[in-house]
């Protein structure tokens, strides 16, 4: 195709000496050689033109259409409006109840805009000379993601409805386009003005917002859920600006504000979606009850399974969650007016809930719970029927599953193309040079992946709630889910109790809520190795820190002992009362 268009063009490159030009997706001659790019453009007649030279009219109104060399006027709050409209798309073909985009998330973001005063108020915000119009013809279509009916529900008044962002031409500016920035207000949104005067929307906040409307109608799609499928590139993220129509570009300043370059963090997202609820105002979130799938006991089943623990485990989980009431209605329930209680983070909370379970029965202090298994070992002989639960045989399995996944997670984050298929420019400089270093890399890419015999980058997995498999052929290994505890328990009064005497726990005076995660690093060298192990197990499983873990662990043994020990150093074990004393 580019031979047509290039053999009336003869003259060697000045760089190489060569004479093999291409065409660029701009109309820009390259040397197919050495890549370089040269000024002069692809010539084209448009027809259509010619055919309808007829002048025509306009009807008369205010309005001034105006076609920008990198688009239409458009606002940030819109890039980040098509955004949300994506992700939510994402969720909702992954399974999620439809009142979550139309009825919470939709609510959500027209709270934010009026909390913003970037829309929906009286007098909002405005950059320099951008004035906020609205134009009554072409709303509805712009904003894409919030239909018309949704807009009017809300009550508003006719000056706040006229005061919405409206088409994507909807800012007047008398003749001042900016240069260096696809959108209109790129420059007032990174000042320093903006910070102070706006709740400024993220990239990471849309994770938040996301993460606080799957809250709001009880989705079992648990924040290490909502991050892993992100990851995974099931709900789009990282280059997610690439899903812009066509007349919005971003262009300079909006590198700053759309581009993302990894996954953010889970305690990121968490402090987001709190800072985010506190500034909208919402109110009391509906109620975690036992029937929900947020509730621990629910969540616990769901992770005894992905680690392969027996089931009889689950009944020693649940003494732990009514004994430290961790299944109270008002302790799970999120209420952002409340100051005193952050965002609680509900599949944290179920693991460390496990933890405490195993270290109850197993104790892992590096001693007794090989003890156990070696007895567990000699059980099973005995009964060929029963087979006992050896914690030293589902180490050794989970341990083998666990590095093959994180060799699995180190390969598909290297094969994953994090530059986009249509760069950001910061500037119309550096334009050339951007999409010549972009072609120089997929021709590179190319020849490797002949010489490797590869595919073209990673596929994404098929979308699941679990990482690992087990029981049948071809999965993770072995399933221990029925296995019975009878070697680490007994049987008194009809019920069982406790074969281990003691409980230890680090010294909870210096694990203050919120600040358990900070000294880790200097707690862990005297913490035992299979403490740590199972800790470093939860935490690939959510996507956190072991740290994060440990802090929820500590939170669960302060309510699940009575009274404070005394102060002792980090790593010294004390006896406590137990669930069944």
């Amino acid at each position: 195709m580019d031979e047509e268009h290039t053999n009336d063009y003869r003259e060697p490159c000045v760089q190489c000496s060569e004479v093999d030009w291409g065409i660029t997706e701009e109309g820009q001659f390259y040397c197919r050689s050495c890549h370089n790019v040269i000024e002069r453009t692809q010539e084209f007649v448009d027809s259509s033109f010619f055919a309808n030279s007829q002048s025509s009219t306009i009807a008369k109104g205010t309005k001034k259409e105006t076609k920008l060399e990198h688009g239409h006027e458009w606002l940030v709050c819109e890039g980040f409006q098509f955004i949300l409209k994506h992700q939510a798309e994402a969720l909702l073909a992954l399974g999620v109840c439809p009142q979550f985009k139309d009825e919470v998330l939709c609510n959500m973001w027209r709270r934010y805009l009026q909390k913003s005063r970037q829309a929906y108020a009286k007098r909002p915000v405005h950059a320099g000379k951008f004035q906020l119009a609205y134009d009554s013809d072409s709303a509805p279509e712009s904003l894409g993601f919030l239909s018309d009916s949704a807009l009017q529900s809300g009550g508003d008044t006719e000056e706040e409805r006229s005061s919405r962002p409206g088409s994507i031409s909807g800012w007047s500016s008398e003749g001042a386009t900016s240069v260096c920035s696809g959108s209109l207000d790129a420059g007032f949104y990174g000042s320093a003005h903006s910070r102070r005067a706006l709740f400024q929307m993220t990239m990471p906040m849309t994770l938040a917002l996301c993460h606080l409307a799957l809250l709001w109608v009880r989705e079992a799609l648990t924040l290490a859920d909502l991050l892993r499928f992100v990851a995974e590139g099931h709900v789009p993220y990282v280059n997610a600006y690439q899903g812009f129509p066509e007349e919005m570009k971003p262009y300079g300043r909006d590198i700053g504000v759309f581009r993302a370059l990894s996954i953010p963090a889970h305690n990121l997202v968490q402090k987001e979606a709190h800072r985010l609820a506190v500034f909208l105002g919402l109110p009391r979130f509906p109620p975690i009850t036992p029937d929900c799938l947020l509730h621990p006991s629910t969540l616990c089943l769901r992770y005894l399974m992905e680690a392969n623990l027996p089931d009889e485990l689950h009944d020693w989980v649940s003494r732990v969650i009514e004994k430290t009431g961790f299944g109270a209605e008002a302790l799970l329930t999120y209420d952002p007016k409340d100051r005193r209680r952050q965002l609680r983070c509900h599949d944290v909370l179920a693991a460390a809930l496990i933890v405490v379970a195993m270290k109850l029965l197993f104790k892992l202090d590096d001693k007794v719970e090989w003890m156990l298994s070696k007895k567990a070992d000699d059980k099973s002989k005995e009964n060929q029927g029963n087979t006992c639960f050896s914690l030293q045989t589902w180490y050794e399995t989970l341990h083998h599953a666990l590095e093959l996944a994180r060799e699995r997670e180190e390969e598909e984050m290297a094969k994953r193309a994090w530059k986009p298929r249509k760069p950001l420019y910061p500037s119309k400089k550096f334009k050339s040079v951007i999409l010549k270093r972009r072609r120089v890399v997929e021709e590179l890419q190319a020849n490797f992946q002949k010489l490797s015999g590869s595919g073209p980058g990673a596929q994404p997995r098929s979308p699941t709630s679990f990482l690992f498999r087990w029981g049948e052929e071809g999965t993770d290994g072995p399933s221990f889910r029925h296995h019975t505890l009878d070697h680490v328990t007994q049987e008194r009064g009809g019920a069982s109790h406790l074969s281990n005497p003691q409980y230890w726990h680090t010294a909870l005076r210096k694990c203050y809520p919120g600040r358990c995660s900070d000294h880790f690093p200097e707690v862990e060298p005297t913490l035992p190795r299979s403490y740590v192990w199972v800790l470093g197990f939860f935490s690939f499983l959510l996507g956190v820190k072991e740290g994060r873990v440990h802090r929820e662990v500590c939170s669960v043994e302060r309510r699940l002992i009575k009274s404070r020990p005394p102060a002792g150093p980090g790593g010294r074990r004390r006896r406590t009362a137990r669930p069944d004393e």
